[in-house]
């Protein structure tokens, strides 16, 4: 099969070979491009995380050794994050998960809505980003509209989500990159139009801010949540919110919880072991070229280096899925993730994937929980055979994708 050139990265140095070592998983010989469901974790994520715990530790405070360990990883998580996604520490609300996060959200902003009023949500979003606005919507007597994307282009238009803005709009809920097929929406120009309808703007961007640079306040959103373990971090959740709207929020909480944002929005005890891992997870990605300047200039320095390495890698397995003709790539978007939704006609979604699984390659099938998008895409909740890009992938994984891909689709499976 014919392979393109690999591109020189343009003086920034992402070496591939050398991020590699830091991940233990990838000893077994396996291919994973399962990174959009969750990445392989670095030996320093684990690190912190073990030595969190084992370190003296206890509740928030600072009399004690253990207090002030807890106090301190809360505040350099904060931080860390606040840098990751240029927001300030005070606006990083953590969680259990992004989707977690959402139905609170979704509850405590919804109190402010009344019958008659409106929202707005995608059919391109993970079910993440829909069902919790949805259900606030129902209970609340709120009218849900509907912004549709193109399935022959990929692309959701601005134009659509303004088409469903009115004076009655209260919320907007988008992606920031699909998880499905990986397009990435024009968030700054939506959030314009929603601001200009007097509407708030949440954005999932979870698949976004592992292959981005993400600039929050550059976005113009309201909210941009994420989940720290698709960015090489353990299983959590944040979101980032502007500390104006956020200041105006009241969720339900304990009696001796804190009133303070963004503590008001935790509930019970952080993890603390978990955000020490977040923190060491930015930290990776802010050290992947060996860049200078500030962990911010680092973190942008890596994720665009990151961001051409992927880019390179997708380009080359696109270019050998084009010689197989009954295989069809759903993801067409102008603007995208390394990420790829294959369906191959006369093929199972489910089976080919297990195929590769065969060969210890990690290319998993489904819908993903982008249960609309799918549907929209003619594929149902059978999906395709999603191939996302993570840090640690080179071209000896996509080589071994494509010849698997190549010698299963030439006979029966």
């Amino acid at each position: 099969m014919t392979r393109p050139l690999d591109d020189v990265n343009d003086g920034l140095a992402f070496d591939v070979d050398a991020i590699r070592a830091h991940f233990p998983a990838l000893s077994d010989g396996t291919a994973y491009f399962d990174g959009p469901g969750g990445s392989q974790t670095p030996t320093v994520v684990a690190d912190a995380i073990r030595d969190a715990l084992l370190a003296p530790l206890s509740n928030r405070g600072n009399t004690t050794t253990a207090a002030r360990n807890a106090e301190a990883i809360v505040v350099q998580c904060r931080h860390a994050l606040g840098e990751l996604l240029n927001a300030d520490a005070d606006e990083v609300i953590f969680g259990r998960s992004m989707t977690a996060l959402t139905f609170e959200l979704s509850r405590t902003l919804s109190m402010q809505w009344r019958p008659g009023d409106e929202i707005v949500v995608t059919r391109l979003d993970h079910d993440a980003n829909v069902r919790p606005w949805t259900i606030a919507a129902s209970k609340a007597g709120v009218v849900v509209r509907w912004v549709d994307f193109d399935p022959a282009t990929s692309e959701l238009p601005v134009q659509n989500v303004e088409a469903q803005l009115s004076a009655r709009t209260r919320l907007v809920a988008v992606t920031a990159a699909s998880n499905l097929i990986g397009t990435m929406p024009d968030v700054r120009a939506i959030a314009a139009r929603t601001h200009a309808a007097g509407a708030l703007l949440y954005v999932d961007g979870v698949h976004y801010t592992a292959h981005s640079a993400v600039d929050f306040r550059e976005l113009g959103a309201d909210f941009f949540a994420c989940s720290p373990y698709k960015f090489l971090g353990p299983h959590c959740g944040v979101v980032v919110g502007k500390r104006e709207v956020l200041a105006e929020l009241r969720p339900d909480k304990l009696l001796p919880a804190p009133d303070r944002v963004p503590e008001r929005f935790e509930h019970g005890t952080l993890p603390y072991e978990l955000m020490a891992g977040t923190t060491a997870a930015v930290d990776f990605l802010a050290g992947m070229t060996g860049a200078t300047g500030t962990r911010r200039d680092r973190i942008v320095a890596g994720m665009t280096a990151l961001e051409h390495h992927e880019d390179t890698l997708r380009q080359r397995i696109e270019a050998c899925l084009q010689e197989l003709p009954t295989a069809t790539v759903h993801s067409r978007g102008a603007r995208r993730t390394p990420t790829l939704l294959v369906t191959v006609a006369g093929h199972d979604a489910a089976a080919l994937s297990a195929v590769l699984a065969q060969h210890d390659i990690n290319a998993p099938a489904g819908s993903f929980y982008a249960y609309e998008a799918s549907r929209r895409l003619g594929l149902g909740e059978a999906g395709g055979v999603r191939i996302g890009l993570a840090p640690y992938n080179n071209a000896d994984d996509v080589d071994r994708l494509t010849d698997v891909l190549a010698a299963t689709l030439a006979g029966p499976i």
